[in-house]
């Protein structure tokens, strides 16, 4: 184990991580990186950031020593530009980003709300001496919007677990739809498809993820379900986590993932990593978590009527289920695993380690 290995990194990340109330891609991603680098010898001390407050990242980042290792969450890092500027030749500041924040008009971590703007996350990016992305489109968007220069980004996309393949039902019958229900997931153009499958016999669909993110944005969903005569058929489970969640993938058939605005897409990793066929809108990185082959359908962004054709397509040719569950199958030995990922983030953070140890000597 190399001295960088046994150095101190501190991890600023949105004080409500490990909350099974508001689980997330951001959250699960980042709860990996801590246990994963632990487990790889780093001395990793976690940095949790209430969502109240206009200085709590500045506060925070001004009790670290000089020099000190920090690992910044990008949701934190753009809440308050100027704070890691003013620690940026004092501090080995990295920032892991999940998303171009200012692209998205409201994210949200953890429960910490925050709105973004492209001037501050510049800001902030720039006082990085690396920024670790989850895609190779997030990267992208950050080299076009002038947030960062190529040689600092680094991509660590997210990895899985393993997991047993799942089993198809004849049918094919049971969508599986996962993500916090709100606008930017697209749950709404999923049910305006399905409204118009009504004639098809034997489906469900199950909607897992909190329903406490955009309120009024469920209220309409319930109203739709309800016009669209779906009550027995669409189910919001709320958040499910563990056991719970892992045995609503094993009873899927097909993942379904509508969403307008995606960076990666962990649940599409997770459901390859099943063994389950996908259909989703061809936004941000989605595709990057799909390997090679024909396990998944890509729709255009924002086109329920499209959504509607694959899906009756899929119940309509039982030779079309069984060759994307085949191909679904084969994608589960390509799959990342999350070692891989910690892998190229510990060597990110001991590059910046050693790089500074050099300059100091």
């Amino acid at each position: 184990m190399n001295e960088a290995r046994r150095a101190v990194v501190h991890f600023v990340v949105p004080d409500g991580i490990d909350d099974p109330q508001r689980v997330s891609g951001g959250n699960r991603y980042d709860q990996q990186v801590r246990d994963g680098l632990r487990g790889s010898g780093w001395d990793l001390r976690m940095i949790l950031v209430p969502e109240i407050g206009t200085t709590v990242v500045a506060s925070a980042l001004a009790e670290l020593p000089d020099e000190a290792l920090v690992l910044v969450d990008g949701l934190v890092a753009v809440r308050e530009p100027p704070a890691l500027g003013v620690h940026a030749n004092r501090l080995r500041i990295v920032v892991l980003a999940h998303m171009v924040a200012s692209a998205t008009p409201q994210s949200s971590s953890a429960g910490m709300a925050m709105v973004a703007t492209i001037d501050g996350e510049r800001q902030s990016l720039r006082a990085a001496k690396r920024i670790i992305t989850t895609s190779e489109f997030t990267r992208a968007e950050l080299l076009a919007g002038g947030f960062a220069a190529p040689g600092t980004v680094v991509v660590a996309r997210a990895g899985t677990q393993p997991a047993a393949a799942t089993i198809a039902s004849p049918s094919g019958g049971r969508l599986l739809c996962v993500g916090v229900v709100a606008p930017h997931k697209g749950q709404d153009l999923l049910i305006r498809a399905l409204s118009h499958l009504t004639d098809v016999d034997g489906w469900r669909c199950t909607v897992v993820g909190s329903l406490d993110a955009a309120p009024a944005f469920v209220d309409d969903l319930a109203q739709s379900v309800r016009d669209g005569n779906l009550a027995t058929r669409v189910s919001f489970t709320g958040v499910l986590a563990g056991k719970r969640l892992d045995d609503a993938y094993s009873r899927a058939d097909l993942l379904v993932l509508p969403s307008r605005s995606e960076s990666f897409g962990m649940v599409v990793a997770e459901g390859v990593a099943r063994g389950i066929p996908v259909v989703a809108a061809r936004v941000g990185g989605i595709p990057e978590a799909i390997p090679a082959g024909a396990s998944g359908v890509f729709v255009p962004p924002e086109d329920p009527w499209a959504f509607e054709m694959v899906l009756r397509h899929w119940w309509g040719s039982p030779q079309w289920r069984r060759d994307l569950k085949d191909a679904a199958m084969l994608a589960r030995a390509t799959t990342r695993s999350w070692s891989d990922t910690i892998a190229l983030i510990d060597s990110t953070l001991a590059e910046v380690a050693f790089s500074a140890a050099e300059v100091s000597a």
